[in-house]
């Protein structure tokens, strides 16, 4: 049976080149988003066998969408793909229980292994990334940042992306109350008083991209 993968990418033309590069090695590709929170509804209606995320998209980014499927579809693993090498990144994508890292610049020639090591129950991370990383996540070091919840965080990349409190309720599902309850505790949490400093706060952690 052919290993079944959902690919998440905003660029349209990512998305085909990484299809044809897949089929073209047997893979089935069920699905296709181009953004974070239609990824992980693709996920629980299809429960591939591989997600195949971009790490910066809108509306919930990689790594947060990863943290998404990890809970809907705990059988589905998930790849990450992205332009960045950070360490803090890295490290925050491992503890998300991402299963492979892979830097976009090496995805022509990794991809295709990447996906059946970790089908197999391995972690792919591609050559030039750091052991020490690993090491630091295999010894569960705390993550010097402040604890955001999964929904404080898809509440943030919006605010950052620069939705309105109403068009922040309407996405997630809730009273704008609630959506305004989430970005006061948000704010209160990172000591940040203004949009702004938002905006600037999620660029740096990666949230989004600038």
């Amino acid at each position: 049976m052919a290993i079944r993968v959902v690919i998440a990418d905003d660029h349209q033309i990512v998305r085909q080149g990484f299809r044809a590069l897949l089929e073209k090695d047997g893979f089935e590709v069920v699905g296709e988003a181009e953004d974070g929170a239609e990824a992980v509804r693709l996920v629980k209606h299809f429960s591939p066998d591989i997600a195949l995320l971009d790490i910066a998209m809108p509306n919930l980014n990689g790594i947060d969408a990863a943290r998404e499927i990890q809970r809907a579809s705990p059988d589905t693993r998930t790849i990450l793909l992205t332009m960045f090498s950070e360490d803090h990144r890295l490290l925050e994508a491992l503890r998300a229980g991402v299963s492979g890292y892979l830097l976009k610049t090496r995805a022509v020639e990794d991809l295709v292994r990447a996906i059946k090591d970790v089908t197999r129950g391995g972690v792919y991370l591609s050559r030039g990334l750091s052991r020490d990383v690993v090491d630091a996540y295999l010894a569960r070091k705390p993550l010097a940042t402040v604890e955001l919840s999964p929904r404080e965080r898809q509440v943030l990349q919006l605010v950052a992306e620069g939705k309105t409190t109403k068009e922040v309720a309407s996405l997630l599902g809730v009273g704008v109350k609630t959506a305004e309850s989430h970005r006061g505790r948000i704010m209160a949490k990172l000591n940040i008083h203004e949009t702004a400093g938002l905006v600037r706060y999620a660029i740096r952690e990666g949230i989004i991209q600038p």
